[in-house]
């Protein structure tokens, strides 16, 4: 095929493989990508990553995880924690989805053409209708959702990755994503859109995940990389095939660096952008609200709305600025929801006492909170 480029390439001076990571753990996978787009040269050597994980939730990274998943039930079901590199919302991961990253330079990035090639290869293996909609999601009868997605652009390279629902624990999925009402979190953080979903395998009972890994590796391979035409199997028998790699150091130096990284409170938790949580209490015939600062998942402030019309020392609960700073340990620890319950707690039991004498230059929960 001669069809070239604006950078005088052809679509037969570019390889393509299709890399098959034999690992399940999810700060592997992660690093593995990392890796990739770190260290490998994609001018001429185009790659498709397949991937799968063992339970686990993925946020964006611009996301909230006390926002975005239910972290008390992961804990309890053992489903891990993880934030990846690239924006987006956030995704649930079993061995019963497929992850898919295509990587290529920067000039070549496509995000469309991309999922193009997958809605193509599910209508040629199984004669599925897939679309892509407005936010790059593929879906199903004009609705349900199978894969979401998400990119990184750098200099040179650049990778655009989806997920593909094939037989998912949508149970487990669900608990893990459930949004226990609202917990007063105020933050300029990416939010997810939640969507309806379906299953490949509920909509054609012939899909299983070996056979779409297969169809999905075939259909890239035997797409040219320039024209992006459907180049048949001559161009396919040019191509690098299928390759099974194990995303450690061994194959890949450096990675583990990456993947300790990817594991890291520091960047589950502590990348998470500043954000307050407020909580309003109903004690007695009143109504006391607490606000608790949180910048790089550590608490940075905790105050007391006063109720209108009060006032603490000389300031007015009426004033614009109608906060009263807190002095208590929780200062400088990382937040979780547990030490939220233990600031409620507090509030609650010394409540009647602050409410009673707001005329005071003191705050009787400073004590209590010191205490926890």
């Amino acid at each position: 095929m001669s069809t070239t480029s604006k950078n005088n390439e052809t679509d037969g001076d570019i390889a393509k493989s299709v890399f098959i990571s034999q690992s399940n753990n999810v700060f592997s996978n992660l690093a593995l990508e990392d890796w990739m787009y770190r260290n490998l040269n994609f001018t001429q050597h185009h790659v498709m990553l397949l991937w799968r994980n063992d339970p686990c939730v993925v946020i964006g990274r611009h996301q909230n995880p006390w926002l975005e998943a239910n972290i008390q039930v992961l804990a309890e079901r053992g489903v891990v924690l993880s934030r990846r590199n690239s924006g987006g919302g956030t995704v649930y991961h079993d061995k019963g989805n497929l992850n898919v990253t295509f990587f290529a330079p920067r000039e070549r990035y496509n995000r469309k053409q991309n999922l193009q090639l997958i809605a193509k290869s599910l209508e040629r293996e199984w004669n599925l209708n897939p679309q892509i909609n407005k936010r790059e999601d593929i879906i199903l009868d004009s609705n349900y959702k199978i894969s979401g997605t998400a990119s990184k652009l750098g200099r040179p390279n650049s990778y655009h990755h989806c997920t593909l629902l094939v037989n998912v624990n949508k149970d487990r999925l669900s608990e893990a994503l459930h949004k226990n009402g609202d917990k007063g979190i105020i933050t300029n953080a990416t939010q997810s859109i939640p969507s309806p979903t379906v299953n490949l395998s509920e909509v054609h009972s012939g899909v299983s995940m070996e056979r779409l890994m297969t169809a999905l590796g075939w259909e890239y391979l035997r797409t040219a990389p320039v024209s992006q035409q459907d180049a048949g199997w001559p161009f396919v028998s040019k191509q690098r095939g299928f390759q099974l790699i194990n995303p450690t150091d061994e194959w890949f130096p450096g990675l583990e660096k990456i993947k300790e990284e990817f594991e890291s409170w520091d960047w589950v938790y502590g990348r998470t952008p500043s954000f307050k949580v407020r909580q309003m209490l109903n004690i007695g015939n009143s109504q006391l609200t607490f606000v608790v600062e949180v910048d790089k998942g550590v608490v940075l402030d905790v105050s007391l709305e006063l109720p209108p019309g009060t006032s603490w020392g000389g300031d007015s609960g009426s004033s614009t600025d109608n906060q009263v700073k807190v002095v208590s340990s929780v200062r400088g620890q990382r937040y979780t929801e547990d030490l939220l319950k233990v600031l409620e707690r507090a509030v609650r039991q010394q409540a009647p006492g602050f409410l009673a004498h707001l005329h005071r230059n003191a705050s009787p929960l400073s004590a209590a909170a010191s205490a926890r």
